[in-house]
């Protein structure tokens, strides 16, 4: 706060040098079921009375003013200041805790090699977003600090960087990860643009470094699943405490590629998104056990450095009665996959599948009317990881109860429907995305999954529990919430 406070007073001194900007997205949703004043889970049934309350402040101030048709040099210090709790909206209470510095970097033009743009700080960068979502599949950088240039023509979009993304990933544990990538993408005509892209990152060996990559030699992954590596690992070696296995030193490394097809102004058609990315993510470092009070370190890049993430996603808007009637259509694919994991549900072993529907009607130029639907399927691949039922947790595979079982319910599969109606005011005119919005909305889930949102239930079945246990398919909530851009 007082570092915004601090930009904002840079901002009034500077003038026209400096300029400040941000979003911000603040609601009451009275929730009388119990739940977390969200309607589901989260952005797979589209962002819309699925997401909390959030703030970012950038700020942007110019060194060296860029000059208007002038190849000269010119640099600009950015920095962002974002986070997700405001006073009374949220069970943080706006403490400065949630907030973060997300963003710092510096950009310098003509420099060296004219008509580029260079960056130094964080480089999070991506193609394009997937508004309905709040996603951005084809995004590359989001974890790296280091340096980058841009070049950018009407026909071409350039971007090289490279850099450390040992923090972002291991916080902390810092451990080097050399990161390096980029994307080009073309503006073939005003109808059409394509992008490819990506990154690779490597985190080489470092021995002696206690938060560099190592492996446990011998890991089993039914047995570090359960937490039982050093339980099992002594009762078949009695009184040998001291010769648990030492770690050894490895490497580790992890890439993404990503792409984009845009196409539009064609008819009623405004623009088409569609992004896709597969991903291996960058193994984990290390986990903890404890057995006959004493801490063990397990060292786990071996079994976790399988892990890939393949998503699609697609966005169409649509000006159906151009000034009257507005529509977006989106539709997100998801397949995660761990060829170290074949025994337990994950959220590294699913697929996912969803569609959003959102249509706008503006009975004024500033009063509207939206309605939203969406469906979604998610798959554990591993067998069982959804309850149906309160009473589900007695159940796994064929309905027989398995204390000692990996699965978590009665089924591998959670089915969604979302539906949100309301009246929108838009000060600033028509369009789905226009900003400011005031809104009041309805929104209704069913799931198939028992109380499939956000909440504090008591779960047990203990005979004990003076809560009682609620079988809940439905959730319904009322939103006023506003949304702004400034």
């Amino acid at each position: 706060m007082l570092l915004g406070l601090a930009l904002l007073v840079g901002s009034a001194e500077a003038g026209s040098r400096s300029s400040v900007g941000g979003y911000v997205r603040v609601m009451a949703r009275p929730d009388l079921q119990g739940g977390g004043n969200q309607l589901g889970y989260w952005n797979l049934y589209g962002r819309l009375l699925n997401e909390g309350p959030y703030a970012t402040l950038n700020f942007r101030y110019d060194v060296l003013e860029r000059q208007s048709g002038a190849a000269m040099p010119w640099t600009a210090i950015n920095a962002r200041i974002e986070g997700g709790s405001i006073t009374n909206a949220d069970g943080g209470g706006g403490s400065l805790d949630n907030l973060r510095l997300s963003q710092v970097f510096v950009n310098a033009g003509n420099i060296g090699i004219p008509g580029v743009t260079w960056q130094v700080g964080t480089l999070d960068s991506y193609l394009g977003d997937l508004g309905l979502y709040d996603m951005r599949p084809a995004q590359i950088f989001f974890e790296t600090v280091g340096a980058s240039g841009r070049y950018q023509n009407d026909s071409i979009d350039l971007l090289l960087g490279v850099g450390d993304s040992g923090y972002g990933i291991r916080g902390s544990d810092y451990a080097t990860i050399l990161t390096g990538g980029g994307w080009l993408r073309v503006h073939a005509s005003d109808h059409v643009e394509v992008g490819a892209g990506g990154q690779y990152r490597f985190e080489p060996s470092v021995p002696g470094s206690s938060t560099a990559a190592y492996i446990t030699p011998g890991l089993d992954y039914e047995d570090w699943i359960r937490g039982e590596v050093v339980e099992n690992y002594l009762q078949a070696n009695p009184n040998r405490e001291l010769e648990f296995p030492d770690p050894v030193s490895a490497d580790a490394s992890s890439w993404k590629a990503i792409g984009y097809l845009g196409f539009g102004d064609l008819g009623p058609l405004v623009w088409n998104n569609l992004f896709a990315s597969l991903e291996r993510k960058h193994p984990e470092s290390q986990t903890f056990e404890t057995y006959a009070g004493q801490d063990y370190t397990l060292y786990v890049t071996e079994v976790t450095d399988e892990r890939t993430v393949l998503m699609v996603g697609d966005e169409l808007q649509m000006s159906v009665i151009p000034g009257r009637f507005d529509l977006a259509l989106a539709a997100l694919y998801g397949l995660h996959t761990d060829a170290d994991n074949t025994i337990a549900p994950s959220d590294h072993a699913r697929s996912y599948r969803s569609a959003v529907l959102r249509g706008q009607v503006y009975l004024t130029p500033t009063v509207h009317w939206l309605a939203e639907t969406s469906i979604a399927e998610e798959v554990s691949t591993n067998g069982n990881a959804y309850r149906e039922h309160a009473d589900s947790i007695f159940e796994n595979t064929g309905t027989v109860s398995d204390a000692r079982g990996l699965e978590m319910g009665d089924t591998d599969t959670r089915t969604t429907w979302q539906g949100k109606t309301g009246l929108v005011l838009n000060p600033m005119g028509p369009g789905i995305y226009t900003r400011p919005s005031l809104r009041l909305l309805y929104g209704t889930q069913y799931s198939n999954q028992n109380n499939a949102f956000g909440n504090s239930f008591v779960e047990t079945l203990d005979q004990y529990n003076e809560f009682g246990n609620v079988e809940r398919h439905w959730h319904h909530v009322i939103a006023l919430e506003t949304e702004a851009w400034f």
